[in-house]
């Protein structure tokens, strides 16, 4: 079974990358432009845009929501490019734990109480 925060890195991000570029995307944005601001490369954005990388989980509608107001804080220049990290961290950390585990048929009976502590940290 992969641990958690393996799982962040291969489902929660690219999911959240993905929303992202998609809602700049919508917000008026070119895809250079948006690779810039993300730092990831055009085809990366192409990819995200299409389904074809970030798509293995659903993000609940707070996370979602979460998404589009950063992006479109990053679309009038209230927020910039070092926001990104810190921003996807918090965004991260509100998607519930049990939520993706489930998507990923994953049974949460089979993790150790420590091992959900870097996903969902701040989810209720």
């Amino acid at each position: 079974m992969k641990p958690p925060c393996e799982i962040v890195v291969w489902y929660v991000i690219p999911a959240i990358r993905s929303e992202l570029a998609k809602e700049l995307l919508n917000l008026g944005m070119k895809q250079k432009n948006v690779s810039e601001l993300m730092d990831i490369t055009q085809p990366a954005v192409s990819q995200y845009i299409t389904d074809k990388r970030g798509s293995g989980i659903k993000l609940n509608e707070n996370v979602r929501t979460m998404v589009k107001d950063f992006a479109f804080e990053l679309s009038t220049g209230e927020s910039k490019k070092a926001d990104l990290i810190p921003r996807t961290c918090q965004i991260c950390k509100c998607v519930e734990t049990a939520d993706v585990l489930e998507q990923l048929g994953i049974n949460t009976d089979d993790l150790n109480e420590d091992c959900q502590s870097c996903i969902g940290s701040e989810a209720e």
